[in-house]
């Protein structure tokens, strides 16, 4: 009898046509073949983000015949500021070049070959570090490794080259500071001998800058699949590596910027809006660019710098670094009205890519969003002006027109802050804000993010606690340290540090010393108004803790009648005039008692010992607190269990509504009760603090772009919440 077949694809199989072969003469009904299974889309790559890397080359060639640097038993020169200058600094300028080669051989052994650096990845962007990272970068893309370089205000620091730029601090063999400038500046055209003059200092622009880094996404790779700029125009809409590299030339890079905002097409609407004509009216390059390295995952670097020009600007000579003013607090903000036309490109770039099933990862220097866990406020409210630099918090109305373009993963630097956050707008826009941290700062790590599906991103963060040869440069900090310890000049006492620091086991260890040490010398006195300083800088936990239960009538002017009870005083208050009956300034003792009842009692319920608090000195309290501003929830990875539990305690300990501090004019009143000021103000502290180790997942999590959510892939992450 003959047999009806039905047709199958052919990648049925020949197993299955023997068996059919072989049963012709069987009158039992064929089995149906089995239906091929759809086979998997390759799996997406994973992508590194280091942010911020602030590369000094610590063995970099001044070529200067006056100061090579200091001689090494190997035969090299470190170039290397002193230690004094990196403590004072929120950002490392020598041991994150060891961490930045230990990120990028922890990246290639985890398989990982494509990395974007979203800006600040050089210390000023001067010929000697350019170089060095340069190097760096060709040794490892020799291995198969691939660099996608956004810019940020550090390189450049202005759209044209500053050939008077230099610093004071670079260490000598003796263990004092020396001043390196570029030839322009004054002190070297008055042939001061005691600065060293060179132009490896000199701050290069955008043109050297993209000249000496296009192999790094900034020009087209014969390898890529896809690249543009936002004024690329290709032929008849088809891709050529040729005409890319047409495209990426610095002519036609370039877009009107104006004093008031952008020019070119934006021009005339923005002139009828403001009811004026636009003045300082330039061209310059924007760096920004698409790059599909391998299929179907497009990487999006933008150039976020916005260079306004200011009242230096000279229109005879436009290429003047003065005449701009910088990029660090502008951001995102200036880009909605100076640069416009990205807001444009993103938005086609999205649209594009959900079209063509591109999987879109975008960056910048800059964050899309508050990266403070929408602490800000808060912030602003508690701390002195300007604190915290939250001026660089992009508004919320910027926010909104980002996500209006339809973008939905964008990764950012800047604020060497480890964090996430997200948007969602009333049209179903969803945004993702991924703060990758710097390798220059406590909390040091990278970020692996990879698309799982079309809608799902996996981003894990890598601390590099360990990092080979991170003290090497430390018998060089101890000629240092025993120079200032020496010296009785008062500038030099004025700049002595705790030695400590050198007695670190690990990076990790070295960052955190390091934290500890700048909230001190720095972040203390700038952000810290007089009478909070003294608190934070005076009390240890179990003191927190009391004086968050005390209910007294004894006033900060008695304090100095009974020393010894609470260690604070009344110098940063105003002279008031007591009201009332006052209370004998012994009956603190008493009043301190019962609130250690109290305390005891809060301490038990949690599980906990009131003496133990005391482990968390005023040192550590504000380190912990200053690196929880900074490393989000991989401080509470570093603070432990058991601080983590006698935080929350503490943020739960005080009165619903403090009492309101009375002030004589911007000064607290020394009439206030000794515990009015302090819980006052350090339960908006502590909200702060709570708020910060409480924000959205940082460490490993997923992003759900079909749900709109960002959830825990870390069973054990720690929260205060």
């Amino acid at each position: 009898m003959g047999i009806k077949m039905r047709l199958r694809p052919t990648h049925a199989g020949a197993a299955l046509l023997a068996a059919l072969l072989s049963s012709c003469d069987d009158e039992r009904p064929l089995p149906e073949p089995e239906t091929p299974k759809p086979e998997a889309p390759a799996a997406m790559p994973a992508v590194a983000f280091m942010t911020d890397v602030h590369f000094e080359n610590v063995y970099g060639d001044f070529k200067s015949a006056r100061f090579a640097g200091i001689p090494t038993r190997d035969g090299r020169n470190a170039t290397i500021r002193t230690m004094y200058a990196q403590l004072t600094s929120t950002r490392l300028f020598n041991e994150n070049y060891f961490a930045f080669r230990a990120a990028l051989d922890d990246a290639y052994a985890k398989g990982v070959r494509l990395v974007a650096l979203p800006g600040d990845f050089s210390d000023d962007a001067q010929p000697i570090n350019i170089n060095g990272i340069a190097d760096i970068l060709n040794e490892y893309q020799a291995k198969g490794m691939r660099f996608f370089i956004a810019p940020g205000n550090h390189d450049p620091n202005e759209p044209y080259d500053d050939d008077e730029a230099g610093k004071n601090d670079f260490l000598t063999a003796d263990g004092k500071e020396q001043k390196v400038y570029a030839t322009g500046n004054a002190a070297c055209k008055a042939n001061d001998p005691s600065v060293v003059c060179t132009n490896e200092l000199m701050e290069q622009g955008y043109e050297k800058l993209l000249g000496k880094l296009g192999d790094f996404g900034f020009m087209p790779n014969k390898a890529d699949l896809h690249w543009e700029t936002p004024f690329s125009q290709y032929s008849n809409g088809q891709y050529s590596h040729e005409e890319a590299v047409a495209q990426g030339e610095l002519k036609n890079r370039q877009f009107e910027i104006c004093a008031e905002g952008e020019g070119g097409r934006y021009k005339a609407a923005g002139e009828a809006a403001l009811g004026r004509p636009y003045t300082r009216c330039t061209h310059i390059i924007d760096s920004s660019y698409l790059v599909e390295p391998v299929k179907d995952l497009w990487l999006l670097s933008i150039d976020a710098n916005v260079f306004v020009p200011n009242s230096k600007f000279d229109p005879a000579n436009p290429t003047s670094f003065k005449g701009f003013d910088g990029a660090g607090n502008a951001g995102w903000n200036k880009v909605l009205t100076h640069k416009k036309h990205l807001l444009d490109w993103i938005k086609s770039v999205t649209e594009r890519a959900r079209a063509q099933g591109k999987q879109l990862m975008a960056f910048s220097h800059y964050p899309t969003m508050d990266f403070y866990a929408n602490q800000t406020q808060a912030m602003k409210a508690v701390f002195k002006p300007g604190a915290f630099q939250t001026a660089r918090v992009p508004e919320a109305a910027t926010t909104a027109a980002l996500a209006a373009t339809g973008l939905r993963l964008h990764i950012g630097g800047h604020m060497h802050f480890n964090g996430t956050n997200d948007y969602q707008d009333e049209a179903g826009n969803f945004l993702v804000n991924v703060q990758s941290p710097s390798l220059a700062v406590y909390g040091a790590s990278y970020k692996i993010v990879t698309y799982k599906d079309p809608d799902t991103v996996d981003v894990q963060t890598i601390g590099l606690s360990s990092v080979p040869r991170f003290d090497e440069l430390f018998p060089l900090y101890q000629t240092e340290y025993d120079y200032l310890q020496a010296s009785t000049a008062s500038g030099d006492v004025a700049k002595r540090w705790n030695r400590a620091i050198l007695d670190t086991k690990s990076y990790g260890e070295f960052t955190r010393y390091y934290f500890g040490e700048l909230s001190r010398l720095r972040f203390m006195d700038e952000y810290w108004p007089c009478e909070m300083k003294e608190a934070a800088m005076s009390l240890d936990g179990k003191q927190m803790l009391i004086l968050s239960q005390l209910r007294t009538q004894v006033t900060l002017a008695q304090l100095k009648d009974v020393p010894g009870i609470v260690p604070i005083s009344a110098t940063c208050t105003a002279k008031g005039t007591a009201t009332g009956t006052a209370v004998a300034a012994s009956q603190l003792s008493a009043d301190w008692a019962e609130a250690t009842a109290k305390a005891e009692k809060l301490a038990s319920a949690a599980g906990l010992k009131l003496d133990d608090f005391a482990k968390i000195t005023a040192y550590e309290f504000y380190g912990d607190f200053h690196r929880t501003v900074y490393a989000g929830e991989l401080a509470l990875r570093d603070m432990g269990a058991e601080r983590v539990r006698q935080y929350k305690v503490l943020m739960g300990a005080f009165p619903a509504s403090p009492a309101e501090i009375l002030e004589i004019g911007d000064k607290p009143s020394d009439q206030n009760a000794v515990h009015v000021p302090f819980q006052n103000q350090f339960k908006q502290v502590f909200a702060i603090f709570k708020g910060l180790g409480s924000a959205k997942p940082s460490d490993h999590f997923t992003i759900d772009f079909k749900g709109k959510k960002v959830s825990n892939a870390n069973d054990s992450a720690l929260s205060f919440n």
